[in-house]
């Protein structure tokens, strides 16, 4: 018997430099680093944690955003239960990819929740994507939810997390009640 009931696959994409692993460490962690390398290939993380009485293992699936990686996406989406898309709200460039992102996702893991997360709320002073922006692209691309955070600062970053679960919670219970 496991020491958990349930295992959640969550994949953390976006653009190069966005913030993918920044926040998956100071969830894993609830520690930041400044000097992170670049993510090669996919990169995997675990964590347990406790929701409803429930035990919760994540395991977080970091993708390189490099281009020369998109081709281990696909392999890599089959069985993942949701996906945070990161893009940088000091550059306007990151949030351009995510309807590529969106559709390779889709093609290869189904309609799983995808939550838009705008990174680097720490540096809000340099913002060049509005909060309205971000809005706006949650509901052109019909996304689960759209959050700002920092991993520097770690603000947002357990709601980020405790909303990705709740929505999960939802969807398995229901799914598991009703045979679906």
């Amino acid at each position: 018997m496991t020491d958990f009931d349930y295992t959640f696959k969550v994949m953390m994409v976006g653009d190069a430099s966005v913030g993918k692993t920044s926040l998956t460490i100071r969830f894993i962690s609830g520690s930041f680093s400044e000097d992170l390398k670049l993510t090669i290939g996919v990169d995997f993380y675990s964590k347990t944690m406790s929701y409803n009485n429930k035990r919760v293992k994540y395991q977080v699936w970091d993708f390189g955003g490099e281009q020369r990686f998109r081709f281990l996406l696909p392999q890599y989406c089959r069985g993942a239960n949701a996906a945070f898309y990161l893009y940088d709200i000091t550059n306007p460039v990151t949030l351009n990819h995510l309807q590529d992102w969106i559709s390779i996702i889709h093609e290869h893991s189904g309609d799983i929740p995808i939550f838009l997360i705008g990174s680097k709320l720490d540096l809000a002073q340099y913002r060049a994507i509005s909060h309205e922006e971000g809005t706006r692209a949650k509901e052109k691309y019909n996304l689960a939810a759209f959050i700002e955070l920092s991993s520097k600062t770690g603000e947002n970053v357990e709601k980020a997390f405790g909303n990705m679960t709740e929505l999960l919670f939802k969807k398995y219970i229901y799914i598991n009640k009703n045979g679906i």
